[in-house]
């Protein structure tokens, strides 16, 4: 009988979501279900939601920046400091919906996991869609068409859509996971996730 995968939705602007896209593969063997990646954007989302980038809020972000580093040093996760600010993702994002479209060889969680850590872990700025083209070019992608990839109208119409589709399914943050009709947002709901994985649901 199959089971439901585990849909992770981030944004690469999101600090958690970076901390969360290092643990989710090893819980995803844990538990024996398969993890769906799927990057959106939270700015659309904060159209519906009225939320706004916790790094721009008073008092919030300060804390923050404190939590985000407590956290990287609990599970052994490498963080550059100082931590940037939120930064626009499409670049990041339609890269990988193209690559998930011409499918191939080159996995897009990997090219996922390789721009979460050179921006959150190596400091480049993966606002800039020529450091995006050069992560994709350190996997084996041809960096020509990855450029041209990502400014294809069907990929563009993909991020939105499933931008559109995860504000439908109820994800308002990220880290954000969806297991069938159940929700767990954050990073620190990780662990809660397994355990209500292992447990059949309580």
């Amino acid at each position: 009988m199959s089971v439901d995968a585990i849909d992770f939705y981030f944004d690469f602007a999101s600090p958690y979501a970076y901390l969360a896209s290092v643990r989710i593969d090893a819980l995803s063997e844990r538990v024996g279900r398969p993890v769906r990646w799927r990057p959106i954007l939270l700015g659309a989302v904060f159209k519906i939601s009225g939320g706004q980038p916790n790094l721009n809020k008073p008092l919030q972000g300060d804390y923050l920046r404190h939590d985000v580093s407590r956290c990287a040093r609990l599970w052994g996760i490498p963080l550059h400091q100082p931590l940037s600010g939120p930064f626009p993702s499409l670049a990041a994002s339609r890269a990988f919906y193209w690559l998930d479209q011409v499918g191939g060889e080159h996995s897009p969680a990997a090219l996922a996991r390789a721009v979460f850590h050179a921006h959150w872990a190596e400091g480049r700025d993966m606002a800039l869609p020529e450091n995006v083209l050069d992560v994709a070019a350190s996997l084996g992608l041809e960096r020509d068409a990855v450029e041209a990839g990502i400014a294809l109208p069907a990929v563009k119409e993909r991020l939105r859509a499933e931008t559109e589709a995860a504000i439908a399914r109820g994800v308002f943050g990220a880290p954000f996971f969806l297991v069938g009709d159940a929700p767990f947002w954050g990073a620190d709901r990780m662990d809660q996730m397994e355990d209500w994985l292992r447990r059949g649901g309580w």
